[in-house]
């Protein structure tokens, strides 16, 4: 499953973008340097069910922003995006869609 992948089908099980999750982070602190994604992870699982994988592809998108690595992008394999940089507005106004 792709990066992007990850972030629509949280779009999908809870109804928030990965944006409004960007933005709750930020209001519980969870953004700010030293936070640990286990912190991150519980808050997900606790309160929108969230697995493990899922709430990494939210960890990473909370404190290091959309950009992902380039050895993510076109190599035609299950874990393939199109971009390195993700989609956070939402998988139905995404423009690479």
């Amino acid at each position: 499953m792709s990066f992007q992948a990850y972030l629509d089908n949280i779009e999908e099980k809870t109804g928030l973008t990965p944006r409004q999750f960007v933005e709750l982070a930020h209001e519980r602190g969870l953004d700010q340097p030293g936070v640990k994604a286990g912190a991150i992870v519980e808050w997900l699982k606790e309160d929108y069910d969230l697995g493990r994988g899922h709430a990494m592809a939210l960890v990473h998108v909370i404190t290091k922003g959309p950009q992902i690595s380039d050895k993510h992008v076109g190599t035609g394999t299950a874990h393939d995006d199109p971009s390195n940089l993700l989609w956070l507005d939402g998988k139905a106004t995404n423009p690479n869609r």
